[in-house]
């Protein structure tokens, strides 16, 4: 990790969280993974403070434990996931985009609490919708339920690992740190509630004064509180899935620049049918036939099974390869390669770059040595159409940012 992604976690940690964990944190990025004494030796802070500064980064998924033979349990930082706290205004804005105001505020509470019950999370919801409102008006818990589970169902929460319950009544010694598991099954699993109720009003300060005195009112008795219904069971955002709705989103807009409209909503309904079902890391999607993709079209969108399979055969014969057709069942089974999309998204970054930096011609020659592999010099003139002092200077200007290599051949 470079220094100045030291120095910028440095800065996200101190800003949400404070100095103790930030100074707690940062040690952990230079030092790597150090159990509990090191730690409050190393940066001279109390065992106590420590602790509750490790509990805040575990809580936030900042930081990880290890038990090792011995019994030594080592904590170490996540560095990529804290640099992923730059994006959280991109992830709240994207749950507002697919799932309005109810769906940026869950994810919102989520990303900034790290993990909640479901419960706790549909009430810290409907307050704060509640608050917005008019007069009069109040957001019910099952209609924040209801998104809450929209977003599980397209797996942009998740829930957390849990301890595992023991069945003997004698458990034996307590390991020195709790093991978290979690199948995939339970991963999206969403409880059963019955949240009834609705969003409520803060008091202000003005209703204070002008009502009785504080110390009057009655108090209500905390000793009969009822049991929370999903105790134990926290969820957190899936940000590794928000991911996956970038990427997409990017594959749609390249196929809506280089073709029409009406091939970018035939791959977005192709990459919505797999979104779940794909592995974010997997190479293709899952193979959908042509009576599939029709019929999940939006609703309104006119065009004919006809005209579907003459642009899906189009999409599958472009040279970019963002489609492919793996076999001819149910009128022709079609997938998207995702890796081959990201490579030619990636390698349309790299061509912006160089042009804007060296220039058009610059850029006819980086693309000519991507295409290529390997060109000599003299090959580089002859196939970009340029005078040989010319292409002397922009490969050497590349060569300098380290956008090309040179491989000296062996005679």
């Amino acid at each position: 990790m470079t220094q100045a992604e030291i120095k910028l976690c440095s800065l996200l940690l101190q800003e949400h969280f404070g100095e103790i964990v930030e100074k707690i944190g940062v040690h952990l990025i230079r030092t790597g993974s150090q159990p509990l004494r090191v730690i409050a030796h190393d940066t001279g802070t109390s065992l106590d403070q420590v602790k509750k500064a490790l509990c805040v980064l575990i809580q936030h998924n900042l930081v990880i434990y290890q038990v090792h033979k011995r019994g030594v349990v080592e904590y170490e930082a996540q560095c990529s996931r804290v640099l992923r706290m730059l994006r959280y205004p991109r992830y709240i804005y994207t749950a507002k985009t697919l799932y309005s105001d109810t769906g940026e505020l869950i994810v919102e509470e989520l990303l900034l609490n790290g993990k909640m019950t479901m419960s706790a999370v549909v009430k810290k919801v409907a307050d704060r919708l509640t608050e917005t409102m008019e007069d009069g008006k109040t957001m019910d818990y099952a209609e924040v339920s209801n998104t809450f589970v929209r977003l599980a169902d397209t797996h942009f929460v998740q829930r957390c690992p849990w301890v595992p319950a023991t069945e003997n009544s004698d458990p034996g010694p307590l390991p020195p740190a709790p093991i978290l598991v979690i199948s995939e099954k339970d991963m999206y699993l969403v409880p059963k509630l019955s949240l009834i109720g609705k969003g409520k009003r803060r008091r202000s300060s003005d209703e204070d004064a002008a009502g009785e005195p504080k110390a009057k009112r009655p108090k209500h008795n905390t000793d009969n509180k009822e049991p929370i219904p999903d105790d134990g069971i926290y969820w957190q955002a899936n940000l590794d899935r928000f991911h996956q709705h970038f990427r997409d989103q990017a594959i749609v807009s390249a196929v809506a620049n280089r073709m029409d409209q009406t091939s970018s909503e035939i791959v977005r309904t192709m990459l919505r049918m797999s979104e779940i079902t794909t592995p974010s890391t997997a190479p293709f999607t899952q193979p959908l036939s042509s009576n599939e993709i029709f019929r999940s079209l939006p609703v309104g969108y006119n065009i004919s099974k006809q005209v579907l399979d003459q642009y899906l055969t189009l999409l599958a014969d472009d040279p970019l390869e963002f489609v492919g057709k793996s076999g001819d069942s149910g009128g022709g089974m079609y997938v998207i390669n995702l890796h081959k999309a990201l490579g030619s998204l990636a390698t349309a970054t790299l061509e912006s770059v160089v042009q804007e930096r060296f220039g058009s011609r610059c850029a006819r020659i980086f693309r000519l040595v991507l295409q290529k592999k390997h060109l000599e010099q003299k090959q580089v003139e002859d196939f970009a159409m340029i005078p040989a002092k010319e292409a002397k200077d922009m490969l050497y200007k590349m060569l300098s940012g380290n956008f090309i290599s040179l491989q000296v051949g062996c005679q």
